[in-house]
């Protein structure tokens, strides 16, 4: 901010003029746990800007509570939203420092120390920051790629810090963060990091050269949501393209419809499909990331079903007056929707972390023709907790012989706890466990996610 003699101060730029706002508008955070007899609401109020309701719900789910219902304004300057939230169990908040999180964490996200920054950089890319490099991949999917990766990441001497990954009609994307095995920091060398970009770039092209994997370097840290990065990546790679061409008994088809209110020149957008944690991020992340803002919104979930509705324009003030702009909406939050969805046997794994453990079980799930199709691997101090969903390579549901066998392996080098269910649950003490579950539901798309800290 400059001061221009008789005409008071000027703004050397709009995020500079953006702070000012929001430092004379502070947000307001209310946490009411006694209005409600089965939830905690939480009333947000705040100076409008484009994106503000995706970190307002952004936060909400990093702190794994559940969005049971919605009411969202932001006509003209000002944004009012007021949500039902739950615990992951579905009950109303308990826990006091959960709750003073809530009111902290909000306003930190929308002070004026905090800046929204639309993030849509492509394909792959590597940022380094002091202990660890980003790595950006998307690719083509197909059985055993992530096996494939960790391998060639611990042949670098690579060391997986954390990722996640997901795969959506046959296409593949992951952020993932590695550092050097021997120092346990961020990779500079040039050349190293080339050769990192070359076997990764090619190992995802593999037979199909069309669609492959580009690969960049960029200083910095990546400052975006890591799973909102991943639906970026996936609607830039263009997952959503195919998604008509499945058969109709294969899937239920989430029921998305877009109309236009002329009156009020709105966009409406209406989504009824199964509800699951998180879905309420993935559909406002996608209509943020097609650059449409949301000036009402009417969210319902109640009995394992999901209600929400949408009054949106395009940034640039206009509803969506052509088929072709409806179709995108449509087949773009269809994707989003199914992104996320997990099916397969669920295995839970929880042992003492060490470098290349990611590569060494996913190794043992490729020799079992398994494939990952979702995933969440995070390290707890010296600890690795992780959890898989797997199938067989071709689709079909995983056997208990071979689940034996991957106990059999897992259990000669890493600590494994639980017992697999089987149509008859049988009770057998066991000092180790392994938590099977099976979700497995045919389809010919699926989607899975890994996340290692």
């Amino acid at each position: 901010m400059s001061m221009d003699e008789g005409y008071g101060p000027t703004w050397d730029s709009d995020d500079e003029y953006d702070n000012f706002i929001r430092k004379m508008n502070p947000p307001r955070i209310v946490v009411d746990n006694d209005s409600c007899a089965d939830a905690t609401i939480v009333r947000v109020d705040s100076a409008n800007e484009y994106g503000i309701l995706l970190e307002v719900i952004q936060v909400l789910i990093d702190l794994n509570l559940a969005i049971s219902k919605a009411y969202i304004t932001s006509d003209g300057g000002w944004f009012m939203d007021v949500f039902n939230v739950t615990d992951k169990e579905g009950k109303k908040l308990q826990d006091k420092t959960t709750i003073a999180q809530i009111e902290d964490y909000v306003r930190k996200s929308l002070g004026a120390d905090s800046r929204y920054i639309p993030s849509r950089r492509r394909s792959v890319g590597v940022a380094a920051a002091a202990d660890h490099n980003v790595i950006e991949l998307t690719g083509t999917d197909r059985p055993g790629l992530l096996s494939e990766v960790s391998a060639v990441l611990a042949s670098l001497k690579c060391n997986v810090v954390s990722a996640e990954v997901w795969t959506h009609n046959i296409r593949a994307a992951a952020v993932m963060q590695v550092n050097d095995e021997d120092t346990g920091l961020a990779i500079t060398d040039t050349e190293r990091l080339e050769r990192i970009k070359e076997r990764l770039s090619y190992l995802l092209r593999g037979s199909n050269l069309s669609r492959g994997a580009a690969m960049a370097v960029s200083s910095g840290t990546a400052a975006t949501h890591i799973e909102r990065r991943l639906h970026q990546m996936m609607l830039d790679d263009g997952d959503c393209e195919q998604l008509q061409q499945r058969a109709p008994d294969q899937f239920q088809r989430s029921n998305v419809t877009v109309r236009n209110w002329n009156d009020k020149d709105y966009s409406v957008v209406t989504i009824r499909c199964k509800d699951r944690p998180k879905l309420l991020f993935d559909t406002v992340c996608t209509l943020t990331d097609l650059h449409y803002v949301v000036f009402h919104a009417n969210i319902d979930a109640k009995e394992n079903q999901s209600y929400q509705e949408f009054y949106v324009r395009h940034v640039n003030g206009s509803p969506m007056n052509t088929e072709t702009e409806r179709l995108q909406v449509i087949q773009c939050l269809e994707a989003a929707i199914e992104r996320r969805v997990s099916e397969g046997v669920k295995l839970e794994l929880c042992t003492k972390d060490k470098v290349g453990l990611l590569s060494e079980v996913t190794r043992i799930f490729r020799e079992n023709s398994l494939t990952v199709t979702r995933a969440e691997v995070s390290t707890r101090g010296r600890m690795a907790v992780n959890m898989f969903y797997v199938r067989g390579s071709a689709g079909e549901p995983v056997d208990q012989k071979t689940i034996d066998s991957i106990r059999q392996a897992i259990g000669q080098n890493i600590q494994v706890k639980g017992q697999p269910e089987s149509p008859e649950p049988q009770k057998k003490e066991s000092p180790t466990w392994f938590l099977f579950t099976n979700l497995f539901r045919p389809r010919s798309l699926y989607s899975f996610g890994l996340f290692m800290r």
